[in-house]
């Protein structure tokens, strides 16, 4: 009988977490400030609920921010079906950056709930397995130096987070995005390998 019981109660609990995403995502994205209470309360869930929940704002924050990034963390695998590894990472990047800019009052949340507002933050979510991903299909291809990490390339692109989502961030975000895309390309296996080819053609003519 006490199974009967708890079953609904699991059930509710996770239409109440759901509930408070739903309307934290909106209420963030309107306002990086939105108090927690007033989220609690258009939720339709008491106090001591949202707590148990998340029991502080940078909690809240980063689950949003993870619930939210799923739809462009499944783009990684849908690219790299039908791009070369490394357009699927350039073109994901342009992704992600889009996706940030258009939820600036979401991005400002967390950069206010973290210390850097760096992917890095967000820990082991939806967006660092894509991440990890695109560097494992690159790394393999030879397209990108080897050894590269989630948390390094978190840090690489950290400065997509401070640009003005109301000033001409889409020249701004790609001058940045290339600048780290030739990084990651500096000292790639594949780079190496086409270089000698050049240099034969090169020493042949002379002779």
């Amino acid at each position: 009988m006490r199974e009967k019981k708890d079953a609904p109660l699991r059930s509710d609990a996770q239409r109440n977490r759901e509930r408070i995403l739903e309307v934290a995502l909106e209420e963030l994205t309107r306002a990086a400030d939105a108090p927690l209470s007033a989220i609690a309360r258009k939720a339709g869930v008491g106090q001591a609920t949202f707590y148990r929940n998340f029991p502080n704002r940078e909690s809240l924050v980063l689950e949003v921010y993870r619930y939210e990034v799923q739809q462009v963390a499944d783009t990684a695998a849908q690219l790299l079906d039908t791009r070369s590894p490394d357009q699927a990472l350039r073109e994901w990047m342009d992704r992600l950056a889009q996706y940030a800019m258009a939820k600036a009052g979401l991005a400002d949340a967390l950069r206010k709930a973290t210390a850097h507002g760096s992917l890095a933050a967000s820990g082991h979510g939806p967006v660092t397995s894509a991440v990890a991903l695109l560097l494992k299909a690159n790394e393999e291809a030879g397209t990108i130096r080897p050894g590269m990490t989630p948390d390094d390339f978190s840090l690489a692109i950290a400065g997509l987070w401070q640009i003005d989502p109301h000033s001409d961030w889409q020249s701004r975000a790609g001058r940045l995005l290339d600048l780290v895309m030739d990084g990651l390309r500096t000292g790639a296996p594949a780079s190496r390998h086409e270089r000698p080819e050049k240099l034969s053609t090169t020493d042949a003519a002379p002779s």
